[in-house]
């Protein structure tokens, strides 16, 4: 095992993003919080990748720090590098990064109703992004948005192009959104919960809408969710996040097929017709849903070792002792847990001895 080799994407492959040893903070009267903590990770062109986790395990302060849109003060990104396409975004004047977000690389947000400026429609709102980073004239960027409304499934787009943001559904508002986000045709989109209070069958139609817009533009996704379900369906590869790191990264199938991080499992178990779910029910003699004990804990105060420890089932001695680094597998996935790898590292001899038979 090394826990210095990133098995992302092929090594001779350039990265369309690259995040290195990324930590951002937010220095507040209780102390530094460390939001996100030592993070790595790369993305290839075209890929897609799904970041979970509990609410406040860093997976939005993440999107926010690769867009440089953490609020300062109190946050700042500390320390580490974003490097997109090779230039690092970190070291980017301020001019640069405007002229990179909307064009290069754009999010949707977590909630539209809140990202949408209320006194202005719809269509002026991707207007502006149109005129801004496409230099097109209003008569142009108009007729774009009206396509743009057209091709995220709006009906009517002559008409809902004067709309304003409480005129529209949540799942309208959502769609013009994502109009806003494509506009530029983006290399990489960051989708920040995008189906988040959305029924399941609108749910559906975005995912469907994101995943027909991937093929077409050929641009990377990084979908940030909690909605492990909605993970299971759309990406390739899967980051789980707990208390500002990193525990465990693994392509999705393998993820789900085979679990390795105690949290992980935990995260799996609780999601309703699952199979983990089930055995957990069965084992506990019970129809109730798998929950995991106890509170993520206060970033201001982390405890000593790991940070999962007083919540996991599994924790050793040294668990408590020293934080368990993220190590690579042989089959090429991470994982940040002391027993996971060493179950791992035990078994490796035994499939080798197999392979030779």
């Amino acid at each position: 095992m090394n826990p210095d080799v990133n098995p992302d994407v092929n090594p001779t492959e350039e990265p369309l993003l690259e995040v290195s040893e990324l930590r951002t903070v937010f220095d507040t009267g209780a102390g530094q919080v460390r939001a996100v903590d030592g993070v790595s990770f790369r993305l290839r062109k075209g890929g897609t990748l799904g970041i979970v986790g509990e609410s406040g395990c860093g997976k939005s302060v993440m999107s926010l720090s690769i867009l440089r849109l953490v609020p300062s003060p109190p946050g700042r990104i500390a320390s580490g590098a974003i490097r997109f396409e090779g230039r690092d975004l970190l070291q980017l004047p301020e001019r640069q990064m405007r002229a990179l977000r909307g064009k290069s690389i754009a999010m949707i947000f977590q909630e539209p109703m809140t990202s949408l400026n209320p006194v202005y429609t719809v269509g002026d709102q991707i207007i502006e992004v149109l005129r801004l980073h496409e230099g097109m004239d209003k008569a142009a960027a108009r007729a774009r948005s009206i396509e743009l409304l057209k091709l995220v499934g709006i009906p009517s787009p002559q008409t809902r192009v004067d709309s304003y943001p409480h005129e529209l559904s949540g799942g309208m508002r959502q769609r013009v959104m994502i109009a806003m986000a494509i506009a530029c045709k983006p290399k990489l989109l960051i989708a920040d919960e995008p189906t988040t209070a959305l029924d399941v069958t609108i749910q559906a139609q975005i995912l469907e809408l994101l995943a027909q817009l991937r093929q077409e533009l050929g641009m990377s996704i990084v979908l940030i969710t909690h909605d492990l379900g909605v993970v299971a369906e759309f990406v390739e590869e899967v980051i789980v996040m707990y208390a500002g790191q990193v525990v465990e990264h693994a392509p999705t199938a393998a993820l789900f097929d085979k679990p390795l991080h105690p949290y992980t499992r935990g995260l799996l178990a609780s999601v309703p017709g699952s199979v983990m779910a089930a055995h957990a029910s069965a084992a506990a003699g019970k129809a109730r849903l798998s929950t995991i004990e106890g509170m993520v804990p206060d970033l201001a105060r982390l405890p000593p070792g790991c940070r999962f420890r007083d919540r996991c089932k599994s924790a050793i001695e040294v668990c408590a002792q020293r934080e368990p680094p993220l190590v690579t597998l042989a089959d090429g996935r991470r994982v940040a847990c002391f027993v996971a790898q060493a179950a791992e590292q035990a078994a490796q001899p035994t499939a080798d001895a197999g392979a030779s038979a």
